[in-house]
C-alpha cells in the first residue's frame, strides 16, 4: 500500500492553476460541484456562475461541517446558495449567511477565475 492520505481524507484547500472546466459547462445562474483528488486527500468545492463571473466555495457548511448539497449540483435556491440540511442561505457574491442557524458566518472561499473561457483555480 502506498503512503499518502488516509482513504476518504478530505482537505479544505486546493492548489492554484488547476483548470476545472469551460465556463459554458455551467449554465448562467447555476452551480456545479468539483472534486479534486490531491495527494493529501480529496478537495470538494463548487462554483456558481453569474454571467461571465464565477464564485467558488469549499463545499462545507460553516454550521455543521457537512457538504451543502444532498443532491449533486443542487446548491442554489431563489438566487442564494442553500445548505440543504438546515436551510441556511448564503449570498453568492461573498458567502455570508443571511438566514438559518449560522447567520453572519461565511462559506470558505475557493478562489476561482475565468481565463480564456476556462474556469481556473486562483
Amino acid at each position: 500500500m502506498s503512503e499518502g492520505a488516509p482513504a476518504g481524507a478530505r482537505v479544505h484547500a486546493a492548489p492554484a492553476g488547476v483548470t476545472l472546466a469551460p465556463l459554458a459547462a455551467i449554465a448562467d445562474g447555476a452551480a456545479r460541484n468539483f472534486v479534486l483528488q490531491l495527494r493529501a486527500g480529496r478537495f470538494h468545492g463548487f462554483v456558481v456562475r453569474r454571467g461571465d463571473e464565477v464564485f467558488g466555495y469549499v463545499d462545507r457548511c460553516p454550521h455543521a461541517g457537512l457538504p451543502l448539497a444532498q443532491v449533486l449540483d443542487d446548491y442554489l435556491v431563489a438566487g442564494h446558495v442553500r445548505c440543504s440540511w438546515h436551510g441556511a442561505l448564503f449570498v453568492v457574491e461573498d458567502g455570508v449567511c443571511i438566514a438559518g442557524p449560522c447567520v453572519g458566518a461565511r462559506l470558505a472561499v475557493w478562489p476561482v477565475t475565468v481565463r480564456d473561457g476556462l474556469i481556473v483555480t486562483g
